[in-house]
Order: C-alpha cells, then structure tokens, then sequence
C-alpha cells in the first residue's frame, strides 16, 4: 500500500510497508575476476562533505559541513544502464522487487493519456501505483526499454542493486565515497562544475524544465529519463552523478550522522530503515526539491522502487584482472 508521503516523499515514494532486507546472493556465477572496465579510479583525500546554505532541505541532514577523508577506490563512470540489468537478468533469473510486488510508483506525466486512475501518493500526487510496472515495463505492461537500452535501469530496489552489484564483483558506493566522486575535485560547490545551474546557457544535467509538475518544456532535451551517457562528464570523468536519475548508496539513512561521523571511510550508520539515495532526477526542480545537488540527500526503503531510482556501482582499490 502506497504511504501518505512527506517532505521526502515528493521525489521518491517508498511503499509503506515493513521493508525486506534481500540476502545479498546470486543464483549464477559472478562474472571471472574484477575488470576495470567502465569504472574510473578514484585516488581518495580529505575532502569538506555536507553543505549549509539556504539550499539545504531542513531535515535532511547535509550539515554539518566536516572534513572527510577516504581511501582510493573504484567507481562506475556510468549508471547501470538496462541492457547492463538485462544481462544480469539473463545470467541470474534474478526477480525484482517491483516485480515481486506486482506494482511499482510511476510519475503521472509519463502515462499515456487515457490511464486508468490508480492510487495516488497523499502529498505528491504525481507518483502514481501503477500495477505491471517494473524495469522492463517502466509505465505500465504497455510500456518497454527496447528504446531505452542506454538509458539507466529504474524501478530497482536497494535489494535488487545490491544483489547486482555482488553479481558484478562490486558493491554499492558508500555516501561519502559518492559524494566525493560526484564533486570531481571541486570543493564545497553547488554542482560537479560549479555553482551554476546552467553556465552560459548550458544544460549540464537532466532535471524538470518548466512549471511542475504540469509542464515540461524539455528544453535540456529530455522528458523522463536521459541517455547513461548524456551531459558532459565531470573532473573525474563520471556522467550524470546529479540528475536523471537518483543513485542507491550503500548506506542506512539518518538525518543526524553527519554530527558525529567518523573522520576516515564514514561506513554510515549501523542500523537503520531507510538507504540512502543520491543525486536527484529529472523530476527535480527548484520550485518544490533542490536536491539535485552534490551535497544533497534523500532515503527511501530497501524493497521501494520508482521510476527515477537507478544506481552505480563502486569497488575497493584492489588489481581488477581480465576476464
């Protein structure tokens, strides 16, 4: 059953209900050794994580501003793509979330006009249930990727990136470890580039153009999910780490972590009942969610699954080998 929703809510929905921890296994063989292809090694450093401006959502927790310090490691350049989960699909027979639930959330301005009415999310009722939708139908059972293959895999769960990750010889990103990624060497800035949200003009990231939720002028060139590859990338060489699509981190969320943090490799929380999320999506906009910003944070729980969730993977810094 669809919760009432939140602040937090209007950007993803988590189901309402007691969230399923998934038991992170595989029913084929992972992929032989750990390849560096398509990932980007990151050196690691100190680094100021966090921001306190008027930005920041209250209550999310982005401050306070501390210093963070991490060890070198790996990351995906690109978001999982859904010819990448199709072929993790087709190696494992693995089952989503969504698919297991039968119904998964879906912005409204994506159904085809003449949509049968669902349940809408109390808050945001531009998140609507909408039963058959799942990564391979991401509107419904009239819907598929077979136009989308480069596009980022959504509706999967916190359990389903997990699992593919370990799958893959990887694991989720911690938030600190993403964070420090998406900044590309840049200190305490709005976005991977800079400050501004559109430097001479230049879209840089796939968020909401318009009014929303009722009007989308697509002028950054896409209603509803871009290309893995679209925007330039980032100093580190990483695309869309703000936009498109929110990232699944590894972490449990909690509003109050950043006040007591550890110094080096913060793992996160030990407990908790939301992961966290990152990045923002292309339903960001200034007018009601400005979390389309580096420091920016967002939850939602580990069995949830919407439209505008997708993810990267990260691994330690260890010698990859050819497969």
């Amino acid at each position: 059953m669809p919760e009432n929703g939140s602040g937090r809510r209007c950007c993803t929905p988590s189901r309402g209900e007691p969230a399923r921890q998934a038991a992170v296994s595989v029913s084929s063989v992972p992929p032989a050794g750990l390849r560096a292809d398509g990932m980007v090694r990151v050196s690691g450093g100190l680094f100021l994580m966090g921001a306190e401006d008027e930005w920041a959502v209250p209550g999310d927790g982005e401050g306070p501003v501390h210093p963070v310090r991490l060890a070198p490691f790996w990351i995906d350049r690109l978001a999982v793509s859904n010819a990448e989960f199709q072929n993790f699909v087709d190696a494992t027979g693995h089952t989503t979330d969504a698919e297991r639930y039968g119904w998964s959330f879906v912005f409204a301005g994506l159904l085809p006009v003449g949509f049968p009415d669902t349940r809408a999310v109390a808050e945001a009722p531009w998140w609507r249930q909408v039963h058959g939708a799942c990564w391979r139908h991401p509107e419904g059972p009239a819907s598929d990727v077979r136009e989308r293959a480069d596009h980022p895999v959504v509706h999967v769960s916190w359990n389903d990136a997990a699992v593919y990750a370990a799958w893959a010889g990887k694991r989720l990103p911690t938030e600190a470890e993403w964070e420090y990624a998406a900044r590309g060497g840049l200190e305490q800035r709005v976005f991977p580039w800079g400050d501004e949200l559109e430097p001479d003009g230049e879209h840089r990231m796939n968020v909401w153009q318009g009014g929303f939720p009722g009007h989308n002028t697509r002028a950054d060139g896409w209603y509803g999910t871009a290309p893995v590859t679209a925007y330039p990338r980032n100093g580190y060489g990483l695309h869309n780490m703000c936009g498109n699509v929110w990232e699944w981190c590894a972490d449990w969320y909690s509003p109050i972590y950043y006040g007591s943090s550890p110094r080096d490799d913060p793992p996160g929380p030990s407990i908790g009942v939301q992961r966290v999320i990152r990045g923002g999506s292309y339903l960001c906009h200034a007018s009601y969610c400005r979390r389309y910003r580096v420091a920016a944070r967002s939850s939602s729980s580990p069995d949830s699954s919407t439209g505008n969730q997708g993810f990267r993977c990260a691994r330690d810094d260890r010698p990859a080998t050819a497969r």
